[in-house]
């Protein structure tokens, strides 16, 4: 699961760069392995800056000023497999045809397939273990397939329509053909998300702007936008700065990664026309409803739960959703340290067991004497379950049930969620009391997966399914043979790269201290004026 973003401003004397970053800012929480932005300035120079890290270590002034031209794209990394190296952070550069950029969310299931198609029959060198730059290098293939000089809109959506026909998996798609104009596509099973908007200036010009969640674009000022339908791509020549938007290929479904809302897009976000807000909400009463029944009844809910609280931040309005359904009190008992990172997405296991007491802090005052009933967004290695629970009990908790808004998640993640290997999966072969006792809860509470699907579609009725194969092992685009047992061995190798590494992600700075520079590059790659 990645953050991509781009922009194209309607003044050609104006910097992106800096609009750029700030969409990302709004984004950091969709990747911290990475972060890169690519800009096209005048006679179709690139410039680029990216490295391993966070924004904060990635960017500063001065190499934002760098990053010259009104035109460009921005990717934030979250490694679901490959390496943490400096050449897999994106966005990725083909200098031919015509020079394009391309940052990618998502994963190919047919990866290996599309890798020997590239080096037998195209001679395309890889230069990375990304199927983000096999995405690049089959739509670059099918581009120079036009064997013209100059490219035009037909051209690309034809090159497009050859991306969508070899590409299997999930797709969101920003990018650049240097010089001619900004794109952007999505896979026509909508997995990842994808919003277009439009920023109209004092003037009466008009700005385009994309990024996987609404809230980056409206945090720039767009009040126009909508989400890119599953199969559609988009094109925006800086020559005539109107926006053409196409379906390429038919749409297969209409299928958003439900994990989306479970916990990995921000509710204030809008997503293919579901309020993440909204579906927490919903997530919450729904809960209730099991809860209620698990323990026979409202009124012997309430003589075994004192307490409800949540696991900060993403739990917290399915939680108070659930506390004022229920009647029961609502407390944070958890206080949490803003300055550690999101403990899902960190590098690897031993990361993730240490930060979690990093990050939270357990009150006794909300504690001490109580049955409380802790709220999280799910249970995926149970690690951080197992450490909460442990926190509560030693803040003086009586006993400790554990809600999660999502049902047992049982299987791998194919579509760029780095869950974990299937069997690392603290519900994988567990019953529900296996697993309470696994993280040392009294009991475990789940959502249902019917009740999961209609908290989110009751926002957008059009929408009937979601890719929902964490939970029932059912994909939407099915899995390629043994891609599954690859990219645990991808994700594998990746960990004990992690672990022989100390743990520890590059941090880009260049300041002396034994850490990377940045790449900073520069490419003149045409003349389309």
């Amino acid at each position: 699961m990645c953050g991509i973003c781009g922009i194209l401003l309607a003044d050609s004397s104006a910097c992106a760069a800096p609009q750029l970053l700030e969409a990302m800012n709004f984004m950091q929480h969709r990747g911290q392995d990475a972060a890169g932005i690519v800009t096209c300035g005048p006679r179709g120079r690139l410039y680029q800056c990216k490295g391993n890290g966070m924004i904060r270590d990635v960017f500063n002034s001065q190499r934002l000023q760098g990053l010259i031209g009104n035109m460009g794209v921005g990717h934030l990394r979250y490694p679901t497999s490959g390496t943490s190296a400096n050449s897999e952070a994106q966005p990725f550069y083909v200098n031919s045809p015509y020079g394009i950029i391309l940052s990618h969310n998502g994963n190919l299931v047919n990866a290996p397939e599309l890798r020997q198609y590239l080096d037998q029959d195209v001679h395309r060198h890889i230069n990375t273990d990304s199927d983000s730059e096999l995405l690049l290098n089959i739509f670059a293939s099918e581009l120079e397939k036009t064997d013209k000089v100059r490219v035009n809109d037909d051209d690309i959506f034809t090159a497009l329509a050859g991306v969508f026909r070899m590409c299997r998996g999930a797709f969101a798609c920003t990018g650049m053909v240097a010089g001619y104009g900004l794109i952007a596509f999505r896979d026509a099973n909508g997995i990842r998300p994808l919003v277009y908007g439009e920023r109209v200036n004092a003037d009466g010009s008009v700005d385009h702007l994309m990024a996987s969640e609404s809230v980056a674009l409206k945090a720039q000022g767009c009040k126009v936008f909508r989400d890119l339908l599953p199969g559609q791509a988009i094109i925006i020549p800086k020559a005539t700065m109107k926006p053409i938007v196409r379906q390429v290929v038919p749409q297969l479904s209409y299928t958003p990664d439900i994990f989306e809302y479970v916990y990995f897009a921000r509710p204030d976000s809008v997503l293919d026309g579901i309020s993440v807000y909204r579906s927490h909400l919903t997530m919450g009463n729904k809960l209730a409803e099991n809860i209620t029944q698990r323990f026979g009844g409202l009124e012997k809910l309430k003589e075994n739960v004192d307490v409800i609280i949540p696991v900060p931040d993403t739990s917290r309005n399915a939680a108070l959703q659930l506390a004022i359904t229920l009647g029961i009190i609502y407390r944070e008992g958890f206080v949490k340290n803003r300055y550690v990172g999101r403990t899902f997405i960190m590098p690897n296991q031993k990361a993730r067991q240490s930060s979690v007491r990093m990050k939270l802090n357990a009150m006794e005052l909300e504690f001490e004497g109580r049955n409380v009933l802790i709220v999280d967004d799910s249970i995926v290695r149970g690690t951080t379950s197992k450490e909460i629970v442990q926190m509560a009990r030693e803040a003086g908790a009586k006993k400790v049930y554990v809600a999660s808004c999502a049902p047992p998640i049982r299987h791998n993640h194919i579509y760029g969620i780095d869950l974990a290997d299937t069997k690392e999966l603290v519900a994988y072969n567990r019953t529900e009391k296996q697993i309470a006792e696994a993280i040392g809860a009294d009991d475990v509470i789940y959502q249902t997966l019917p009740d999961l699907i209609a908290a989110c579609n009751q926002e957008n009725p059009g929408i009937k399914d979601f890719e929902v194969g964490v939970f029932n092992g059912h994909y939407v685009t099915g899995s390629e043979n043994g891609y599954i047992r690859q990219l645990e061995e991808l994700r594998s190798e990746f960990s004990k790269k992690k672990k022989l590494a100390g743990g520890s992600t590059l941090v880009i700075g260049g300041d002396g201290e034994g850490k990377s520079e940045v790449d900073i590059g520069l490419y003149n790659t045409g003349d389309y004026r």
